[in-house]
């Protein structure tokens, strides 16, 4: 007896039969591709992505990754444009359009405009012959490929197809302008994606609670309650940090500690972190130790600090 067909079956028959659908647009791809994005490079204005359907929603996704990498980029419904969203596309502009069949009927008068105005457009379709290929300046044909529904009515295989090439366009340009996670964390500073990029400068405090190895202990004590950082840097004549007192030390040197100085007391030669360095860094440093903050250096060769982190500092800014 036939077994039945199982969710699971499912699943990963349309997950590999979409994967297998990568495999032959990655192979497909050629000097197209390479015009297109260097028609994007070019355009002085904006990319304006527009698509209908299944392929409006994937052209939202791809305007989104463009705009977040470096490459300013929106989208225009193809109805709307028709009523007055015209206007939204510009002289210096150019225009992505998607389309599965090419022969998208709400299209039409985003292609005109196009041809009209001499905007430069790039199609992406699955059919060579189709209206939206035949009028575009680059073409990028997505490979022949069954819809994973498995009745070829559902967009499945091409939405996923196209969604990577945009993907892949996006990735293009951002390795060409070199953009950074800098730059990401300027355009993406809220979420924990804009957490996980922020710099300990952004985060350290600069009134900073140092002492000198001579100063007595109970002088430091002072220092370490009226900064409220529960530690204490200890610095040379030259204000390079030598040493940390912290709470262990304190208890460690219970016995006699008001009679005693700041550099017998000391643990040398505390870990630290540059001011660049990601706070995700950090945390994973303090927590390789078992420590809860860090006092901070402007760059790796410079032994004198610039302000000191907490952990609570990067609990607050969603770091961990």
């Amino acid at each position: 007896m036939t077994q039945p067909v199982t969710f699971l079956d499912t699943a990963r028959r349309v997950i590999r039969q979409e994967a297998d659908a990568l495999g032959l647009l990655a192979d497909s791809l050629g000097a197209e591709f390479t015009g297109a994005v260097e028609t994007i490079l070019a355009a002085k204005g904006r990319t304006i992505v527009t698509g209908m359907g299944k392929s409006g929603h994937i052209a939202r996704k791809i305007a989104a990754t463009l705009a977040s990498t470096g490459t300013p980029a929106h989208f225009v419904h193809p109805a709307e444009a028709s009523h007055g969203d015209l206007g939204m596309i510009g002289d210096g502009d150019v225009c992505l359009v998607l389309s599965n069949s090419g022969e998208t009927p709400e299209l039409a008068d985003v292609i005109a405009y196009t041809r009209r105005f001499k905007i430069p457009m790039i199609g992406v379709a699955s059919n060579p012959d189709s209206s939206l290929i035949r009028a575009c300046d680059v073409a990028l044909i997505l490979p022949k490929a069954a819809e994973a529904c498995g009745h070829g009515i559902v967009p499945t295989t091409s939405t996923t197809m196209t969604l990577a090439l945009g993907d892949a366009i996006a990735v293009a340009l951002m390795e060409h302008r070199a953009f950074t996670a800098d730059n990401f964390r300027v355009l993406h500073p809220g979420g924990k994606l804009g957490a996980r990029l922020t710099k300990v400068r952004a985060l350290m405090h600069t009134n900073m609670p140092l002492v000198t190895a001579e100063t007595p202990m109970r002088d430091a004590l002072s220092v370490i309650s009226d900064k409220g950082f529960g530690v204490v840097g200890v610095v040379d004549a030259q204000g390079q940090l030598t040493g940390i007192i912290t709470d262990g030390d304190l208890r460690r040197h219970i016995d006699g500690l008001l009679e005693k100085t700041a550099g017998e007391i000391m643990t040398k030669g505390p870990m630290t972190i540059t001011a660049d360095a990601l706070a995700e860094k950090a945390v994973a440093r303090m927590d390789e130790r078992a420590i809860t903050c860090l006092f901070v250096r402007e760059t790796a060769d410079d032994g004198r600090p610039c302000g000191i982190l907490k952990i609570q500092d990067c609990l607050r800014a969603g770091v961990v």
